[in-house]
């Protein structure tokens, strides 16, 4: 395993790593100039310079995930915008859509905008110049120009789902002060996107795929364009009402598994679970991911951020700032495919409050002392079973879709984790009382709440042993995502029984129950309106807890909705108390503001509507 890492990183990280100090771009809307520290015209007169500039654009990927900018206020996954999880109360003020007090200057939306506008700058400082390098060959030119027309794609594409219409750049600005265009319309992005990945699609010395352990993997591949351009066509189907578009992006995604991409199934049963282990970080699912390496400013932060304190990290464990939301986790169907509802395992459940529910999460055998304390909390302590408290309340997630648990843990589960050099299961009770030997409960970083925790991403074992620097690579696109894709655009254009293939293939890998199964009258589908919410809830149980869902929130129009109902607002212990609630604005905060900084420089753009500078 120690040679593979070290392989990932040689053949490809290296020089990413080296492009930084060759190349600094300071890049914000306005200041569009590259430094180089060996002057731009150098870095055109040679190949191995040249790679390096591109390597510089991937390298914005770490920039994200870096936790040692002095920008790691912005830096929240967009997953905790959505309704699958939220932040520790000490990172939710950063949320400026949800928190309620944004405004136009606001960081957050200043540093994604200059975050995304880098892609595109260096993007475009490549394109326009990589013909110009002498010693390298036509081909290598025709493949580095593609990777960047992606990557560049790749930030307008962010840009015009958060902003929905901006300035459109398509060629490499000398002079910062000349970058002072109009927004251009959403239409008009979405179609400059398109038009980029089509040149990456239709340039032959772009690849199809990467296989496991080829130095280049990582890199931009027709999948991936194929991937983005089907997703672009989705937005376009559903922003501007045009369902010609599902048909288009039907079309590349069914491309997709001609290249040979499909699902992981090689740990049978736990394949769910495993695919998002280092070992199988390369395997055929992947379409595009971040390639991370345990090295500084290259690994993947969501160890630390996703973990626990029983997560091995050294001896300080992890923080668990990023928290599923119980809403999410009840969303997850029976085992029959039936709804989960909490009156099936507890009668009265709906006529009690919060706090009174607490009391059927209580562990077994509780102190006196313990009893006292959850009563005067407010947990209806006439319901507590002494012997069997910890026996009911697991058969309430045991009995699920199986991606639940292997996805969550939830309470009275075990995770495996290790503290001082030492590997230990621990199970996740309350109220919490030690993770020493006597009981191995699961501490957290936030031990006096009772909340769910993440099993994604998160380490097993000893196998993580460097805050910050864990090296599993994280995943942009991978094709279960197509599959969901596919079966969507399939059922918007009335091919709902196709629809249902396609979302039974992902369901049959996770071990569940398939739809239309006669044996199971639940997973029956009614119409197309059915089917629909059906392949919305398996973009939730596959892809929760992996940066995806609040841009299909915004897609489906239904982020508001979910993001502030009662059900999923805040952050919340495991029985519904809330520790702290989303405020709305209103609706227009699904578009996020132009940054008044760039507005003060660049007169010509425009603010969205119900955004005040």
């Amino acid at each position: 395993m120690k040679e593979d890492r070290k392989m990932k990183f040689t053949k490809i990280f290296l020089v990413i790593a080296a492009s930084v100090g060759i190349m600094s771009c300071n890049i914000g809307m306005l200041d569009t100039e590259s430094t180089y520290q060996v002057g731009s015209s150098n870095v055109w007169g040679k190949a191995s310079l040249a790679r390096l500039a591109v390597n510089g654009i991937y390298n914005e990927f770490y920039e994200r995930s870096s936790t040692t900018s002095n920008e790691d206020n912005w830096r929240v996954m967009f997953e905790a915008y959505s309704s699958v999880m939220d932040t520790d109360r000490n990172w939710y003020e950063n949320q400026k859509v949800c928190y309620g007090d944004g405004t136009p200057s606001s960081g957050t939306f200043s540093s994604m905008f200059k975050y995304y506008y880098t892609f595109v700058f260096r993007s475009n400082d490549v394109i326009s110049h990589i013909d110009q390098v002498p010693d390298m060959e036509p081909e290598e030119k025709a493949r580095l120009k593609a990777e960047a027309k992606f990557l560049r794609a790749y930030g307008y594409f962010n840009l015009n789902v958060l902003w929905r219409g901006v300035p459109l750049y398509l060629e490499y600005i000398e002079d910062a002060g000349t970058a002072n265009k109009p927004r251009s319309s959403e239409a008009d992005v979405w179609q400059a996107i398109i038009n980029d990945l089509t040149d990456c699609i239709n340039e032959e010395n772009l690849p199809d795929r990467y296989a496991a352990g080829d130095g280049n993997y990582g890199r931009v591949t027709k999948g991936a364009a194929y991937a983005y351009r089907g997703h672009a066509y989705q937005f376009m189907a559903s922003r501007l009402n045009d369902t010609k578009y599902y048909e288009l992006a039907l079309s590349d995604f069914e491309q997709i598994e001609k290249l040979g991409y499909k699902l992981y199934t090689g740990a049978g049963a736990n394949s769910f679970k495993e695919l998002l282990k280092p070992a199988n970080e390369q395997c055929e699912e992947m379409i595009f991911s971040i390639q991370c390496v345990e090295f500084s400013g290259m690994g993947n932060p969501r160890a630390m951020l996703f973990g626990n304190r029983g997560t091995y990290t050294g001896d300080k464990g992890a923080w668990n700032n990023y928290i599923p939301n119980p809403g999410f986790v009840e969303s997850f169907e029976n085992a029959d495919g039936s709804k989960f509802n909490w009156e099936d395992h507890f009668e009265g459940w709906n006529s009690m409050t919060p706090k009174q529910r607490s009391v059927f999460f209580l562990r077994n055998n509780m102190t006196d002392a313990e009893k006292q304390t959850m009563l005067n909390y407010g947990a209806d302590m006439t319901r507590y079973d002494n012997l069997h408290n910890e026996e009911n309340i697991r058969k309430a997630y045991a009995d699920r879709d199986p991606r639940l648990m292997m996805s969550v843990i939830t309470p009275y589960s075990q995770y495996d984790g290790g503290i001082s050099g030492n590997a230990y299961t621990f199970t996740l009770r309350w109220p919490y009382r030690s993770e020493g030997s006597s009981y191995r409960d699961l501490r957290t970083d936030t031990n006096s709440m009772y909340y769910y925790l993440w099993r994604k991403y998160v380490p097993e074992g000893l196998d993580h042993t460097m805050t910050w620097l864990y090296r599993q690579d994280n995943i942009l696109c991978r094709y279960a995502e197509v599959l969901l894709r596919r079966a969507e655009c399939l059922n918007e254009l009335g091919r709902t029984d196709e629809a249902v293939t396609l979302v039974n293939m992902v369901r049959t890998r996770a071990g569940h129950v398939t739809l239309n199964n006669e044996a199971y009258p639940a997973t029956a589908v009614k119409d197309q309106a059915d089917m629909r919410e059906r392949i919305r809830n398996e973009f939730y149980w596959e892809l929760g807890g992996e940066d995806s869902m609040y841009f299909n929130e915004l897609r489906w129009g239904i982020w508001v909705e979910k993001k502030f109902q009662k059900n999923t607002n805040g952050l919340k212990q495991v029985w519904g108390e809330p520790t702290y609630t989303w405020y709305s604005l209103g609706d227009y905060v699904e578009t996020w503001p132009i940054p008044a900084k760039e507005r003060e420089m660049n007169s010509s753009l425009t603010q969205n509507p119900g955004w005040i500078d």
